[in-house]
């Protein structure tokens, strides 16, 4: 495996080796440190992989390690990064906590040289983090987790996720104007809120979509069998991609049955 990659003054990268439909070229580890610092904070530590997790604990000391949310492409090396490093892992969700408190909307982690100011931009899943990364003399960016990804789109993990949640966080996120996007999977984006504008338009696209389905299917979004919105709304969609599909149309049709 190759060493990380510095992609700002701030921040390095390490690709985990988990590529896939729903990861894309695989979990992206943040290794966050302001220039001169000797130790560093871990965001995602990625997949259980012994290599990958070596090599990010290589890239320490590790002060801190925190987590976008619970998936486990971006926790499941959690607690062996924690055993190799003796680092606290910080999450919203207890279950995913060791040796620390957790975060929530409003509080600053600061190690490293570098601080991150953690907003709570749920949707994906409930648990769902993004951190604003602050150091003196370098621009602002914000990690994201799949609140909002390099390329293409993420799931609202319904029932866990919720669409207007969702939307509430792209909201938020839109508001961080030009601020680089450090995404959990995929390329770095350049602004923030042309990312979160995006989003938007793309979510009400498919809620118009799947409107337009249930006319067709004469069903209402109480009724309908998701599946046979997924055939008409994603048929154009890469059909591994269907259950995630299915779960974000779940998410849709809660939102507009209690519209």
């Amino acid at each position: 495996m190759s060493a990380p990659r510095r992609v700002t003054g701030l921040a390095a990268v390490a690709l985990a080796p988990n590529p896939g439909p729903m990861t894309l070229e695989g979990t992206n580890t943040w290794i966050l440190r302001a220039p001169g610092e000797e130790g560093c904070v871990v965001v995602d530590p990625g997949p259980d992989h012994d290599e990958h997790l070596a090599r990010v604990a290589a890239a320490g000391p590790v002060r801190a390690i925190l987590l976008t949310h619970g998936h486990s492409d971006h926790s499941a090396g959690a607690a062996v990064l924690h055993a190799l490093t003796g680092a606290w892992v910080r999450a919203l969700d207890p279950a995913h906590r060791l040796g620390s408190e957790g975060l929530a909307a409003g509080d600053v982690v600061a190690e490293a040289g570098v601080e991150l100011r953690v907003l709570a931009t749920p949707g994906h899943t409930a648990d769902s983090l993004s951190f604003v990364l602050h150091g003196d003399g370098e621009p602002p960016a914000v990690l994201t987790g799949d609140t909002i990804l390099g390329r293409g789109s993420t799931v609202v993990a319904h029932p866990d996720g919720r669409l207007d949640d969702y939307l509430a966080s792209l909201r938020l996120l839109r508001e961080l104007g030009d601020m680089a996007v450090l995404p959990g999977h995929g390329p770095e984006l350049p602004a923030a809120g042309r990312a979160a504008e995006a989003y938007l338009a793309h979510r009400a696209n498919r809620l118009e979509q799947v409107v337009t389905a249930l006319a067709e299917l004469g069903q209402t979004a109480d009724q309908v069998s998701p599946g046979d919105v997924v055939r008409l709304v994603y048929a154009d969609v890469d059909r591994a991609l269907w259950p995630a599909a299915e779960l974000s149309v779940r998410a849709q049709l809660d939102y507009l049955h209690t519209r």
